[in-house]
């Protein structure tokens, strides 16, 4: 059961950050300021942060459709809103469809997920759930992995965990343009 979220910022953006933010990312596919000027309160754990995140996102090995599944699902089991509406973005980026980016949201066997994404999807939500891969969801995963995958897939996991854990905690809010939680696709139109 979750708690619930806080509904304003417990830790308020700095405006000044804020307005660079504004100004870097202007006319962009992101819009981060709230994250990026909220994390600044600490200039040492945004850095760590923003190293981590750009190394796993920009820099990694694995399939960036495949990690954005698995960081999704972590957003989602989190319920951290703000994660998961920024990864939405980056999910749509990489070719998640509005049904994909939803079905993250659903029980696995909801979904017409390939052996690999169940792979992934229960890996995370493993790692949710008891902060450990089962062994019969390792023994799955290395039908499709080898252990670097594996590793990475955890951490991209474990470490938007944690985000989403300082987020929702310090009610980081939505920036304009980014989408907040899916609605079923197929519900569109349906009266």
């Amino acid at each position: 059961m979750h708690q619930r979220r806080p509904t304003a910022p417990r830790v308020p953006p700095i405006e000044k950050v804020a307005v660079k933010a504004r100004e870097a990312m202007a006319g962009g596919p992101v819009n981060a300021i709230n994250v990026l000027a909220t994390l600044a309160t600490n200039r040492t754990m945004s850095k760590a942060f923003g190293d981590f995140a750009q190394t796993l996102l920009f820099r990694g090995s694995v399939d960036a459709r495949l990690r954005e599944i698995v960081i999704l699902r972590m957003g989602w089991n989190c319920q951290a809103v703000y994660e998961f509406g920024q990864h939405t973005l980056f999910g749509r980026s990489v070719g998640m469809t509005e049904v994909e980016i939803y079905l993250v949201t659903r029980p696995v066997s909801q979904g017409a997920w390939t052996d690999v994404e169940r792979a992934l999807l229960q890996m995370t939500d493993d790692l949710y759930a008891d902060d450990c891969v089962s062994d019969a969801t390792w023994a799955e995963l290395e039908t499709h992995f080898d252990h670097s995958a594996i590793l990475e897939f955890m951490f991209a996991a474990l470490g938007y965990r944690v985000v989403s854990g300082v987020l929702n905690s310090c009610g980081v809010q939505l920036d304009g343009g980014v989408p907040g939680w899916p609605t079923d696709p197929g519900a569109e139109g349906a009266s």
